[in-house]
């Protein structure tokens, strides 16, 4: 099992976001496809962006969460500012219709190595 917490510097916490985005149903499967995108370039790309997982409400599939996790906040901002995330708020600008950003502390961030 790798612990994420522990893979990073033992004086920084990781900074760990949950977004939560109501998405216009007849623009989902084009908004899954975009945040497809984004999300495998951040993590193949980014040495700060160590996760990001995304699920759908099974009862309302057009609210999707996003558990993402920072090495730290400046990780964070640098993920605000690279062409890929840019590129998807243009693209999906029209189709949120809501988004939520709540910052959480992590008590355990574990998965099993690949």
């Amino acid at each position: 099992m790798t612990t994420i917490a522990a893979a990073t510097a033992q004086d920084k916490k990781p900074l760990v976001k949950i977004a939560k985005v109501s998405i216009d149903p007849a623009q989902l499967d084009n908004y899954k496809n975009i945040l497809t995108d984004e999300v495998q370039t951040a993590v193949r790309i980014e040495p700060g962006v160590l996760s990001i997982s995304v699920v759908a409400d099974q009862k309302n599939p057009n609210q999707i969460m996003l558990l993402e996790v920072y090495a730290d906040e400046q990780a964070y901002r640098a993920h605000r500012e690279t062409p890929h995330f840019k590129k998807y708020k243009i693209e999906t600008k029209d189709m949120v219709k809501s988004l939520e950003l709540m910052e959480v502390d992590p008590i355990l961030l574990a998965s099993k190595k690949n």
